[in-house]
């Protein structure tokens, strides 16, 4: 699997990664993100935001690269990175299929992204990223799988995955929704030929979002790597919006509650890679020195108390903006 070259990787950051969903495209839900990126959110400007941010983040040991086909141009702007750069030949790279962008580089569009989990989206987006970013891409995963998604019964589309994983490709899927315990617990079921389908899965967990914790134990002990993304909450555990007991547990640290946050998930023994979501370099600065973060039981007790309802929580994402 890819996922071995991160755990032969020695620096702190190894196991953070970059996500690119923030800015891959002009609009998107994390919040603040009008003063994060350019006024004027051209094709070129983003681009350039990107390759600074993937510049930044390779410097600094971090190793994995995520993308996604919904995340506007993100697999363009990633494969000109590395186009860019030939040398650079240990970073693993995932993306995923599952979700078509709609908004036509706009932050006004009525609907920003398409779900549809058949074999016909698959091929078709499959050859999309595979025009992009070709034999760089490592992992590809089913985007955001929840318990009712044909991805989990459709028998050909997991035919159609594992031929592709017996050409060398990691299979995984990601999970959103209040369900998606669920949703992995299902997944872990799936196999073609008795071999497991999925090597990885990518959920959301963060301190307002725990409920996928025991399913990802469970996933980490079949051997899948876990990938935590939203580790900020869209930005909801970011200054100024954290609530009081993480503002405090990161002064006690004299971090900011962003490492804070991520190191809280860091600390999970499941945790295989978390995601950082930054959209300008200082935020990706910040973000890492969670893996300098030293938190005692006393602080973990209080970041504790900071779950919500998993329902009240998918709520109120959902009524989130696109920036």
């Amino acid at each position: 699997m890819p996922f071995a070259r991160l755990a032969a990787a020695t620096t702190p950051t190894s196991r953070i990664g970059l996500g690119l969903a923030a800015v891959g495209r002009p609009g998107y839900i994390t919040l603040g993100r009008e003063r994060d990126l350019p006024a004027d959110r051209t094709v070129d400007a983003l681009r350039a935001r990107t390759h600074e941010l993937l510049d930044a983040a390779y410097a600094q040991g971090v190793r994995y690269v995520d993308a996604a086909r919904s995340y506007g141009r993100s697999e363009e702007f990633l494969a000109d990175w590395l186009r860019a750069h030939p040398e650079i030949d240990d970073v693993v790279i995932g993306s995923k299929w599952g979700y078509t962008y709609t908004a036509n580089w706009t932050t006004g569009a009525e609907r920003h992204e398409v779900k549809d989990h058949g074999p016909a989206t698959y091929e078709r987006q499959r050859a999309e990223t595979a025009a992009l970013l070709g034999d760089r891409l490592d992992l590809y995963q089913i985007h955001s799988v929840t318990p009712d998604s044909p991805a989990l019964t459709d028998k050909d589309l997991h035919a159609r995955l594992a031929e592709a994983a017996a050409q060398g490709l990691t299979i995984g899927f990601s999970t959103s929704g209040p369900d998606q315990a669920d949703a992995i617990r299902a997944a872990l079921e799936v196999s073609v030929d008795g071999e497991r389908l999925f090597r990885t899965v990518q959920s959301t967990y963060n301190a307002l979002e725990t409920s996928a914790g025991p399913a990802l134990q469970e996933a980490h002990d079949a051997g899948l790597t876990v990938i935590v993304k939203e580790g900020m909450a869209n930005g909801r555990l970011a200054e100024p919006h954290a609530p009081e007991a993480l503002r405090a547990v990161a002064r006690e640290t004299g971090q900011g509650c962003d490492a804070v946050a991520l190191a809280l998930i860091l600390r999970r023994p499941w945790a295989g890679v978390v995601l950082s979501g930054a959209a300008t370099v200082p935020q990706l600065m910040s973000n890492l020195h969670a893996a300098a973060v030293d938190l005692d039981d006393e602080q973990l007790a209080r970041l504790a108390t900071l779950a919500e309802d998993p329902r009240a929580y998918w709520e109120r994402r959902a009524q989130l903006p696109w920036h």
